[in-house]
């Protein structure tokens, strides 16, 4: 049986060890898939003794999806735009790097929640590991313009120049793209919001000015849990039209590593129902 982990900090409380069971029973995989918890110092050495144990790959959480990009021999270009890494497939011939975060953000809201991209415009919040894996597959969405805020404005012009460099975006799609802090964000309302940082997490939310928000925004939150986010019921009060949390986005993501190590594409949309119903 092939196996499979999860491996963060903390780590307890992962859902993909269920996720990709139903994933592998669906489609007739003989696989196991575990969590790995090791300290921050010990990350490398962790997935080392992983992969000489046998282990064929690997998903990785907070806060080692940079630290797992180093350690590839080779990497997508998803990876490689946003230098960090939540997939990790072991080969003959060394490691392979993915990031499967940002596709599965845009499978998310284009087939699971209908939405349209193309055209519209685009506030990303944050300038952490999740913003980074989500502005490629954005831009591949064509928006109109793709605007990432940071409570500390110069992460998120650091994380804008750092995607430039890497080479991975066309330049042409970079152009429709900016950077500032969350008090110098561009006059909106935006279509839609999403929320890339955890302040959810800890019952927060980003001190973001209501002229963002307007009566056709769709807000949505990567973080998710029992019922509506924090930053879900504050966009509501602030007059959004629509909002979603990250559940699907998780599926979604888990589903496009699975597809990588097995070669097969799971249906989610049974595994996501079945997540939804656990959370009530």
């Amino acid at each position: 049986m092939d196996r499979y982990a999860v491996m963060g900090y903390p780590v307890t409380h992962s859902r993909s060890p269920q996720i990709h069971a139903l994933f592998a029973k669906a489609t007739g995989q003989s696989m196991s898939y575990e969590r790995i918890g090791p300290s921050p110092d010990e990350f490398e050495a962790a997935v080392a003794r992983f992969r000489s144990e046998g282990g064929k790959g690997m998903n990785v959480t907070l806060p080692f999806k940079e630290r797992a990009f180093a350690l590839a021999d080779s990497c997508s270009e998803r990876a490689l735009s946003a230098a960090a890494a939540n997939t990790l497939v072991f080969r003959e011939g060394g490691i392979y790097a993915d990031n499967t975060d940002g596709v599965g953000l845009v499978r998310d809201l284009e087939r699971n929640l209908q939405c349209d991209l193309r055209g519209r415009s685009v506030l990303l919040v944050g300038a952490g590991g999740a913003a980074r894996g989500a502005v490629g597959p954005l831009l591949e969405a064509l928006p109109s313009r793709l605007v990432i805020a940071n409570r500390t404005a110069s992460r998120a012009v650091s994380l804008l120049e750092q995607l430039r460099q890497a080479g991975g975006i066309p330049a042409d799609r970079l152009v429709l793209c900016q950077a500032c802090g969350l008090d110098r964000i561009p006059a909106g309302p935006y279509d839609f919001v999403i929320n890339a940082t955890s302040s959810s997490l800890a019952g927060e939310v980003p001190p973001l000015p209501r002229a963002v928000f307007g009566p056709r925004t769709f807000a949505y939150d990567m973080m998710y849990g029992k019922g509506s986010t924090p930053f879900m019921d504050f966009a509501k009060e602030q007059g959004a039209l629509r909002t979603a949390d990250g559940l699907g986005m998780l599926v979604e993501q888990a589903a496009e590593s699975f597809h990588l190590w097995r070669g097969v594409y799971p249906d989610t949309a049974p595994v996501l129902q079945r997540l939804r119903a656990e959370l009530g």
